[in-house]
Parts: C-alpha cells; sequence; structure tokens
C-alpha cells in the first residue's frame, strides 16, 4: 500500500471560513467536555474505599464504566439533541475529535507521561474528513460535506490508480490548506544499489557536508527576522485580549511565522533537488532530522 500526501492552498469564501472557524470552536467544546468526562472519572477513583476525601468526594458510581471512546462516540446522538450547535458540524469531523482524543489518552498510559491537557481558545486548527462517498475533487474545487465548494489550487494532479482516502483542513495563520492524503494498493519493490552514491551527513558548523566535499553553510532564517518577530510580539503584549486590535496583531505575529515555516521547508526542498541531481543514491544518518533542521536553520 502506497500513501502520500498533497497539501494544496484552499480559498474559502468570507461564509465557508465563518463556518469552518465555527466548526473548529464547536470541536474545541466537545474535546475538552470529553476530556473533563475522563477527568472526573479519574478522580472519583483516587479516594480510598475506607475513608472519606478532604479534597474531592466520591461523586460517581463505583459501576460506572470508564468513558472510552466507543461510550463517548455513542453518547454523540444524545447530546445534538441537547446541543444543538453540535449537529451542526459534520459527524464524522465531530468523532474524528473524540478519537484523537483517545489518541492522546492511549499514548499517555503507554508512555506513562504527557496527560491530555484541555484546548485553549484557538488551539484547534485542523478539521479531518476521514472518507468521501464520490471524489471530491471536481475541477479546481472541492467538494467538502456540509460544505460546498471551495476553490482549491491544485499544484498536482492525483496520479492514476490513487484513490483520495481523507482530507485534513489546516489553518496557519489567516490561510487555509488542504492535505489530501492518497492510497495505490500497489508493491513497491525494495531499491537496488547502483550509481553514483552519495553520502549526507549533518554537522554543527554547517547544516550538512557531502562524502563528495560539498558544504552547506545553515541559513539561519529565524535569527534573520527575529528583531521584526520582536518588534511585532511587544505590539501585541500591549493589545488588549480578543479586542479586534489584538486579533489584527496576532494575526501579524501568526503571519511572520508562517512565513518562516515556509521559507524553511523551501530551502530543504531545493537542497533535496540539489542533492538528487548529482547523485544516484543517496545515504544519511538515521536521526530525526525535523529537530536538527529547526536548530540549524535558526
Amino acid at each position: 500500500m502506497l500513501t502520500m500526501n498533497y497539501r494544496d492552498r484552499i480559498y474559502p469564501d468570507t461564509t465557508q471560513e465563518e463556518i469552518l472557524s465555527e466548526w473548529m470552536e464547536t470541536c474545541r467544546i466537545a474535546y475538552n467536555y470529553a476530556l473533563r468526562e475522563i477527568k472526573d472519572w479519574c478522580n472519583s477513583r483516587k479516594c480510598l474505599v475506607d475513608r472519606c476525601s478532604l479534597t474531592q468526594e466520591y461523586i460517581i458510581p463505583a459501576d460506572a464504566p470508564f468513558p472510552s471512546e466507543v461510550n463517548q462516540l455513542n453518547a454523540l446522538p444524545k447530546a445534538k439533541k441537547v446541543f444543538p450547535r453540535l449537529g451542526e458540524v459534520s459527524s464524522q469531523v465531530l468523532q474524528q475529535t473524540i478519537k484523537q482524543l483517545h489518541k492522546a489518552w492511549e499514548n499517555f498510559q503507554k508512555r506513562g507521561y504527557g496527560f491530555p491537557r484541555f484546548k485553549k481558545y484557538g488551539q484547534i486548527k485542523s478539521l479531518l474528513f476521514p472518507q468521501f462517498k464520490v471524489v471530491p475533487l471536481i475541477g479546481n474545487n472541492i467538494l467538502l460535506p456540509k460544505i460546498g465548494l471551495v476553490s482549491i489550487n491544485l499544484h498536482r494532479t492525483i496520479p492514476e490508480g490513487f484513490v483520495i482516502k481523507q482530507v485534513r483542513l489546516l489553518k496557519k495563520a489567516d490561510i487555509w490548506y488542504a492535505s489530501i492524503n492518497i492510497q495505490c494498493d500497489v508493491n513497491v519493490p525494495e531499491p537496488r544499489p547502483q550509481g553514483h552514491p552519495l553520502g549526507v551527513d549533518v554537522g554543527l558548523e554547517k547544516f550538512l557536508a557531502t562524502s563528495d566535499g560539498a558544504l552547506v553553510k545553515p541559513p539561519k532564517f529565524f535569527k534573520q527576522m527575529q528583531s521584526k518577530l520582536k518588534s511585532l510580539q511587544r505590539r501585541l503584549r500591549r493589545k488588549q485580549k480578543r479586542s479586534k486590535n489584538y486579533e489584527k496583531q496576532r494575526l501579524k505575529v501568526a503571519r511572520l511565522h508562517h512565513k518562516i515555516d515556509n521559507t524553511r521547508k523551501d530551502f530543504h526542498f531545493k537542497q533535496a533537488h540539489a542533492l538528487c541531481e548529482g547523485a544516484d543514491m543517496i545515504f544519511m544518518e538515521d536521526l530525526d532530522f525535523t529537530i536538527v533542521a529547526k536548530g540549524f536553520l535558526g
């Protein structure tokens, strides 16, 4: 099974943008409510059965089941009758929010640390549409449930034989993206060594060094824009939170962070293409380059 992700920019109109933003806030509320049920259930079990707690009461019955993923998903239809706001969101998008919470809960149980936290206002910035009955791409538009057709800038066409499995909408600053997950049921053969080999090593003083003797300096994008970012953040601190001026200034800071992120990605892609042009095989260290690259690029 071959899986790839294409990220393209979308252009929702004002009404669609308001609906998507409202969906994110509703999903945040549903996430926090489900997390509160889990925390209440855990806290009710902390008190010993042979004594009374001075800080909390045993308010949940002993035979009450743990609010598992299945139980909370089954409770969504009843919750929509009590809270009509939940019914405005696509049912599958809302279900994915609960599943995201329980993935975090399972990771916490495996690691022993990293208990899920409540999401603050504006912290949920993505929506996942897990499946589609028909192909959502129609010309230069993408068809989303309860949203309708949204204009999309497709940089690459979907290859023949691939099927769209899911779409995740991302909001970065005031820019919207669609991350399209495509799959194809094929077996990819193991590559065989052939042609000119090239070894790549990540250094401390240099971004990378190759076995052919090429050295690449770290560009330090963050440090180049740090003074401007510091000035924008200083202005943001002086604004009253949740005011219109605060939101305008917050967007300026978010846009600059997004620009730094884009310049890093652009540098990575161009560097990868430059390495591929001069070699048939590339060998690299088994490192977490996402963390290393941020340190080197600045």
